[in-house]
């Protein structure tokens, strides 16, 4: 009876023990590299956001595990709780009040307009596109200035490389990328002096969107900021930073 109570008791210590608790289920968008990509064979995101989130899950001494998802799948499974959140995501006027926000964006990147070199105009900006058809990704978050306007006719694709390849077919006029990711498929395509960015719409903060109906989601999105602000206090960001630079010749 006494070996008994005692297995009983070492199985709720070991069920209490945070060593045994689950890890946060995190959605990391598979392909937009350089910033997130899955690498195949690991199974795993490689780039600058998922060695972000680490540091700053690290810091509060939170253990995480990845699940890596096309970008809309990803954020459908945050808002409807299957994970604790998804990134990179931009905010909208769509999507502000379905999922919890972090006040300080992870990352910066701009969302520039590309077209064919033969493009005489330069320094576009949204108005530009008006009249014009226009190559967007499907799922990908976009400005609501952009998706509400009437006067752009929208192309969607299934990824980046599907605009692109319908920008150089001349089915578009201009394709919307973000500017490094763009680059990184234009120079995979061997498309560098061919495709050219020619205007930006905005420069857009990107976020880990945590769920409203996961039961974390609140708690997590407060910690992420905390240790977010932590890595940025401490200089680990700015290491991460420099590091992914330097692996993408920019330093």
């Amino acid at each position: 009876m006494i070996k008994l109570l005692n297995k009983m008791l070492i199985c709720l210590l070991v069920a209490a023990s945070p060593l045994a608790a689950e890890p946060l289920v995190i959605g990391a968008e598979d392909d937009w590299a350089p910033y997130c990509a899955l690498d195949k064979q690991s199974g795993q995101p490689l780039g600058l956001a998922p060695e972000l989130v680490k540091a700053v899950f690290a810091t509060e001494k939170l253990e995480i595990a990845f699940r890596p998802l096309p970008f809309a799948r990803c954020m459908h499974d945050a808002k409807s709780g299957k994970v604790v959140g998804c990134f990179n995501a931009t905010i909208t006027e769509e999507n502000r009040n379905q999922y919890y926000w972090h006040k300080t964006p992870m990352f910066e990147e701009d969302l520039a307009i590309f077209a064919l070199a033969s493009e005489p105009n330069r320094d576009l900006q949204l108005s530009s596109l008006e009249g014009r058809k226009v190559g967007i990704t499907l799922g990908y978050t976009y400005p609501t200035d952009f998706m509400d306007n009437t006067k752009i006719t929208r192309f969607e694709a299934k990824s980046d490389a599907q605009i692109l390849e319908m920008l150089v077919r001349g089915r578009v006029d201009y394709i919307l990328m973000n500017g490094m990711p763009g680059y990184l498929q234009i120079q995979q395509r061997q498309l560098t002096g061919k495709v050219i960015k020619v205007g930006k719409i905005s420069t857009d903060g990107f976020w880990l969107a945590f769920s409203r109906t996961h039961p974390q989601g609140k708690a997590m999105s407060k910690q992420f900021e905390e240790g977010l602000l932590k890595i940025k206090n401490n200089g680990t960001y700015e290491l991460l930073i420099r590091d992914f630079e330097a692996k993408l010749g920019l330093r």
